[in-house]
């Protein structure tokens, strides 16, 4: 049976999702039309990925009053 290599992230997914959006947006200025849509779209989708990652992140538990 293979051993599953793991490693540590040193950043949460949300701020490497945020981060790889921003670079993207960087990217796609002064790029060919078509080349930049998809740049942009591919930053819109790490956008709403760290969205809805944070949303669905458990919550504590309030206790009862």
């Amino acid at each position: 049976m293979e051993v599953r290599r793991r490693s540590k992230q040193s950043t949460t997914l949300e701020n490497r999702l945020a981060e790889e959006a921003v670079r993207l947006r960087k990217e796609a200025q002064g790029g060919p039309p078509g080349e930049r849509e998809r740049l942009i779209r591919r930053a819109r989708q790490a956008e709403t990925a760290a969205h809805l990652s944070e949303w669905l992140k458990p919550r504590r538990l309030q206790p009862l009053r």
